[in-house]
């Protein structure tokens, strides 16, 4: 392959880790005049702008966060083809994807500080993998529903993805659930800290009753 060849992908790749970086989550608590890295678990992402600022700011940074993952993985590789770039849609979404997590989790515009690239993973792997995201989404509901928590749902949801990856995506070679089994791997070591609290029994659970000012309280990083 030519090195000019590879320039799309460069691109694309840059573009696509920029995107991943914006921190919505902080963004977003901004409206409300909060620093969203202040209060409740000090984290940026949808949970703790969910808990800290309100539910509706919180659903919307979830949606950003996902959208943020969804367009460099499903619209790149299109916008690259419209633009007659001879470029494998496949790789550059897999690798666009990719990227926006990491742009999430080591986001150069906080310091490379940032959030667990739940919802961001989910919103890439709606583009480049959309059954391994149906498991991830229903294991998470089906586990935090039984357990209420957050984290344990996220876990399950990682492993879940990881583990069906292998029999989901037969046609894509090992290209995929490799790609999927290293998202959920980086997920679970992002979750490290919450199993701490787990096993100390201070984590938080969704419907017990605390005491918060804007969210200023102890609470689980997302």
């Amino acid at each position: 392959m030519n090195p000019s060849d590879l320039l799309p992908y460069a691109v694309a790749g840059i573009a696509a880790y920029l995107l991943g970086a914006v921190p919505f989550g902080l963004l977003v608590a901004r409206i409300k005049g909060i620093d969203i890295r202040k209060v409740g678990s000090g984290n940026i992402g949808a949970t703790n702008v969910f808990r800290s600022v309100g539910k509706g700011l919180g659903i919307l940074t979830f949606t950003l966060d996902v959208a943020k993952g969804y367009v460099p993985a499903k619209v790149f590789p299109w916008v690259a083809g419209l633009a007659g770039m001879d470029v494998d849609h496949s790789t550059m979404g897999v690798a666009c994807g990719l990227l926006a997590v990491a742009g999430h989790n080591w986001p150069v515009y906080l310091g490379f500080k940032g959030g667990k690239g739940i919802a961001t993973s989910a919103g890439a792997l709606l583009g480049f993998a959309p059954l391994a995201t149906l498991v991830g989404l229903g294991t998470w509901a089906v586990v935090f529903g039984v357990t209420r928590y957050v984290s344990v749902g996220s876990i399950a949801a990682c492993v879940a993805v990881a583990g069906g990856s292998w029999w989901l995506c037969p046609g894509s070679g090992t290209l995929v659930p490799v790609v999927l089994t290293l998202l959920g791997a980086v997920g679970v070591w992002r979750h490290r800290t919450n199993v701490r609290r787990l096993l100390d029994g201070t984590e938080h659970r969704f419907g017990r009753k605390k005491e918060t000012v804007c969210g200023q309280g102890e609470g689980e990083k997302s």
